[in-house]
């Protein structure tokens, strides 16, 4: 834009349609859910101890896998390579101990960790960039970074020694695995003054076996299709399916359950992973309403259960060999 900020692709809803009639209530039912305490289903966590010692055995066993953190955190195992993506790990979506809370942590300890060859982020918002985690995080002088554009300055001040900022459609190669940030539906801030001056995207990762797409933070819209076209079939699609209520302030932002399966198909994604929920409070639906949503979407749009992934925090995943591809 002549101002210097960043848009949305051609076709995308357009945000900032909201009224205070609609905004207000948001902003208040926020401020009573920041202290509600929230009931966790059995089985949405992986005990600790059980969720370290699994990782560690995909990290010994060398095959491709995926671990859900919680919300847009994975760490990822593709083709060799360890990736980690918006790593939101420690406690508050805000600076200096504000913001939402995560209701669960972490799904391992951030100590057990394996090394890590590249972190993905996808756009700047606190939810998805956690300052306190990168001042915890071992191997900045190893590890690559790969950010939208005008994020790298961030990480190369705090001692990131690899960083490559990547334009939409732009790659990276490194050992083996391509890394191509792609448009999505969204926007950037991390203060009051800087809407939209930093790039969002979302990310392939392409190694000689398997195809993945790392959604970030996304609204539906026509780009997902035209991906499907150039870039796609995709093995695995990692796609938010969370914090979507009331429509008309994130239509914009963030894909409902539905969307989210909509994103899938139109990727040509062979198997979809539902992310970005049940990890902190940022809207007002229920908070463990999304997994059934997106199970029956999947289901209607023809995906068989064991392609339409609801993943325990801390659970970890072969990548190949699932029973749908076994």
């Amino acid at each position: 834009m002549p101002d210097g900020t960043f848009r949305n692709p051609k076709g995308s809803p357009m945000r900032g349609q909201a009224r205070l009639k609609t905004a207000a209530p948001f902003f208040l039912e926020m401020l009573r859910m920041g202290r509600r305490k929230v009931e966790i289903p059995e089985n949405h966590v992986v005990p600790r101890d059980l969720a370290t010692r699994a990782l560690k055995t995909h990290v010994e066993d060398g095959g491709d896998f995926i671990t859900w953190l919680g919300h847009a955190s994975f760490l990822i195992r593709i083709g060799g390579l360890t990736v980690l993506t918006d790593p939101y790990l420690t406690s508050y979506a805000g600076p200096a101990g504000l913001g939402p809370r995560r209701y669960v942590k972490c799904g391992v300890p951030m100590s057990a960790l394996p090394p890590v060859d590249l972190l993905v982020v996808s756009h700047n918002h606190y939810d998805h960039l956690d300052e306190r985690a990168l001042a915890r995080l071992p191997g900045k002088d190893r590890m690559t970074v790969a950010v939208p554009l005008r994020l790298g300055g961030f990480f190369r001040e705090r001692g990131f020694a690899n960083v490559v900022e990547l334009d939409w459609h732009e790659s990276h190669d490194i050992a083996g695995v391509t890394a191509t940030a792609l448009p999505v539906v969204h926007w950037s801030r991390r203060s009051g003054f800087d809407t939209n001056r930093t790039l969002w995207a979302g990310f392939a990762l392409k190694s000689a076996t398997h195809h993945l797409f790392f959604g970030g933070d996304s609204g539906y819209g026509p780009v997902f299709s035209e991906i499907g076209e150039e870039y796609g079939p995709f093995d695995t699609a990692l796609l938010g399916i969370g914090a979507y209520e009331p429509r008309v302030m994130m239509k914009a932002s963030h894909a409902t359950p539905e969307e989210a399966v909509q994103m899938g198909r139109d990727l040509r994604a062979k198997r979809v992973v539902g992310m970005h929920w049940g990890t902190v409070l940022l809207t007002v639906e229920p908070p463990f309403e999304p997994p059934e949503r997106f199970r029956a979407a999947a289901a209607d749009a023809g995906y068989p259960a064991a392609d339409a992934w609801i993943m325990a925090i801390g659970e970890s995943r072969p990548l190949t060999g699932w029973p749908s591809n076994a």
